[in-house]
């Protein structure tokens, strides 16, 4: 898997990160972001680190800080909410809205059956999704979604619940069907810095987005 990336200076790179590549080692084995980042160094002593997270699924932009103190700055930045993201989802049917907030809750539940989901909860942790309907397509529509908040599965969760159609090819929040992986890709992020420009990069719409008949324009 290539790690093309979308921006760097010495204390940032954001990579735009492949689809089926998880972030951490999986306990089955197999390749991870992990075991790639020292070919990330590029010339530094020091391996990036993720200050962020993407589920194994989701492409696009994931920003690495290069040193300690970075990644503590980066991170507060995401704390504090702000920072800039914008994601494209596709949803496995179509939308009669032009665009909305979607305000719902959500707490983490777990059984032996299922394993480990959320779910909208009214004493769950607050959670904000704006989103705008761009396209649609032989009867999937093409959502940019921009997270207020960063909670674990928002996006899959509230397009789920908040619009009342999954991502296509979620096996968790819909059937899995369609896809090939649950078809959400992380465009752009831009991330502010005290007496600095932000690091901005923006991720080129993936060849399976495509592949459905959804373009960048």
């Amino acid at each position: 898997m290539d790690l093309p990336i979308l921006f760097e200076d010495a204390e940032a790179l954001v990579i735009d990160k492949p689809a089926g590549l998880p972030l951490d080692r999986p306990r089955a084995g197999g390749v991870s972001l992990e075991d790639r980042l020292d070919e990330l160094k590029l010339g530094f002593l020091r391996a990036p680190a993720p200050v962020h997270r993407l589920d194994r699924d989701t492409s696009g932009c994931l920003l690495l800080a290069r040193n300690p103190k970075a990644l503590k700055r980066f991170a507060q930045a995401f704390a504090e909410r702000r920072v800039e993201k914008r994601y494209l989802g596709i949803v496995a049917g179509a939308i009669a809205d032009e665009e909305g907030t979607i305000a719902l809750a959500l707490a983490k539940i777990s059984s032996a059956e299922k394993g480990w989901r959320m779910i909208p909860a009214k004493k769950g942790k607050p959670a904000i999704t704006h989103w705008r309907r761009l396209a649609g397509c032989d009867g999937f529509t093409l959502v940019e979604f921009r997270p207020e908040t960063g909670r674990t599965h928002q996006i899959r969760v509230h397009a789920a619940a908040g619009l009342g159609v999954p991502l296509l090819g979620d096996p968790v929040y819909g059937d899995g069907k369609g896809g090939g992986r649950t078809m959400l890709h992380a465009a752009a992020l831009v991330v502010p810095r005290a007496g600095k420009p932000p690091v901005a990069a923006e991720a080129p719409l993936p060849a399976d987005f495509r592949a459905l008949g959804f373009s960048d324009g």
